[in-house]
């Protein structure tokens, strides 16, 4: 049984050692690719650097430039596609999804039998940390409106902690899906629902990031928003 837990960067050098050496040290044994979209501040070198000490379970994959996050997802599952791992993880770099909750995803799809596990801020014991009032407002409703539009009952819609068992990213044309940003995390999510398959929400804090600077912007929230409307009404 492979776990490969993907992580996309873009000048994370604050964070990116410190995370690699946790996920590491965790009980369950993950693999980890770094896709790294052309950081100026050299996360890149800091992941070759680290290959020396961990070998092969330390993945690279480079890009030039900035190509959105959806597009660093789609790459890094190709990739866990290739080589044939069991179960795919999605997690963010700056410590705002909680490394140690990896193993109550990985338990949520072996052994609870859910074919995708989300990490939700918005179920019975998740919270958000450091966030201000106006923000979590936001997302909240965000979440309640993608799941009145789609109608969907997953209550963290925009989530992007999960696990995917490898047959379900293998269903599902990789090359087709439309959104980048935050949308991509519904698309994604609306996708695996249509198709039939289990889908498991797992409580979490969220913390937001105490180092690096945030990726979040008004073009990206903007997608989101419209590209719900476009998705239900796609065929």
């Amino acid at each position: 049984m492979s776990n490969l837990v993907i992580i996309p960067t873009y000048n994370e050098k604050e964070n990116i050692e410190r995370m690699v050496r946790k996920v590491f040290s965790l009980p369950v044994a993950f693999e980890l690719l770094i896709v790294d979209d052309g950081s100026p501040d050299g996360t890149a070198q800091i992941v070759q650097n680290l290959q020396n000490e961990f070998g092969k379970k330390l993945h690279l994959l480079e890009r030039k430039g900035k190509l959105g996050l959806g597009t660093a997802y789609i790459a890094g599952f190709k990739y866990a596609i290739e080589h044939k791992f069991d179960y795919i993880f999605e997690m963010d770099c700056d410590f705002s999804h909680n490394p140690d909750d990896l193993v109550n995803l990985f338990n949520a799809c072996a052994k609870d039998g859910a074919d995708l596990s989300i990490g939700s801020r918005y179920v019975k014991g998740g919270k958000v940390v450091n966030w201000p009032i106006d923000r979590i407002l936001m997302s909240y409703f965000a979440s309640l409106y993608v799941r009145i539009v789609l109608w969907i009952n997953i209550h963290d819609t925009t989530a992007g902690f999960k696990c995917y068992k490898r047959n379900v990213l293998e269903s599902i044309n990789l090359d087709a899906i439309k959104f980048i940003g935050y949308a991509f995390q519904i698309e994604m999510k609306y996708k695996v629902k249509k198709a039939g398959f289990k889908i498991k929400e797992v409580p979490i804090t969220f913390t937001d990031r105490t180092a690096g600077e945030s990726k979040m912007s008004k073009g990206i929230f903007k997608e989101a928003i419209l590209g719900v409307i476009q998705m239900r009404f796609s065929k």
